[in-house]
């Protein structure tokens, strides 16, 4: 595997961090994309300039998102596996008392922002007939009262199938990661039973280290039920 490139947002922290350090274990160079800029020229660091272009933007500009593709492009001439990691997370409160302000933000990031960093990418993937991956959530596939997060997580699991049937016959592949409760920034307070960032990165690798035949369409992960008292 010479020279292949993986991009991912959201990726100064928890899952998409650990996917990163994951991924450049596998030899991928690396294009890693958040809003901290700070955070990710530290990872960078850690990870090997030579292999990395941290790129500091907000997913919901897509001229930023062409910008960075361009960047990609012109450092290391392609891309192989885009991960659509960036989201961010809501309130409490439910429809009747959440913080509105906080959802346009959220919305945004989670749903649009996914939408331009997958148009943004496309061209280089058919390319290279890449892989495309999304952070859903277990929340997009249940019922939570009173939860605008969950409601988008399900149009993000909405947005990958449709994203598979665009793209069928391209040779690109779609995979939905879906984690449970994780332990990560995300939270304010570490979950009592949680899975840890780098078990979802470790499932982004396995879907992207099939061989090109197989589509892994979905991984959905939760943590162990801790046991019981009987």
């Amino acid at each position: 595997m010479v020279n292949r490139v993986f991009l991912i947002t959201g990726a100064s922290s928890g899952i998409g961090a650990a996917t990163a350090r994951a991924a450049s274990r596998e030899g991928y160079k690396l294009v890693l994309a958040a809003r901290s800029e700070a955070r990710l020229t530290g990872l960078a660091e850690e990870l090997g300039p030579e292999n990395v272009l941290a790129v500091g933007m907000d997913v919901t500009d897509m001229a930023a998102q062409q910008t960075m593709v361009e960047q990609a492009l012109e450092r290391f001439g392609r891309l192989d596996v885009v991960f659509a990691n960036a989201g961010r997370g809501g309130s409490p409160g439910g429809f009747s008392g959440a913080d509105h302000t906080a959802w346009r933000d959220m919305i945004l990031t989670n749903i649009y922002g996914v939408g331009l960093t997958v148009q943004a990418t496309l061209p280089a993937l058919r390319h290279s007939r890449g892989h495309v991956l999304l952070t859903g959530s277990a929340a997009g596939r249940a019922t939570i009262p009173g939860s605008m997060y969950g409601a988008t997580k399900w149009a993000v699991t909405g947005l990958g199938y449709n994203l598979r049937e665009e793209l069928r016959g391209s040779g690109i592949r779609v995979t939905l990661i879906e984690p449970g409760m994780v332990d990560t920034p995300f939270f304010d307070e570490p979950p009592e039973h949680a899975l840890h960032d780098r078990d979802i990165a470790e499932a982004v690798l396995y879907a992207v280290g099939q061989p090109e035949h197989v589509d892994v369409n979905e991984i959905l992960v939760r943590p162990t039920p801790p046991l019981s008292d009987d």
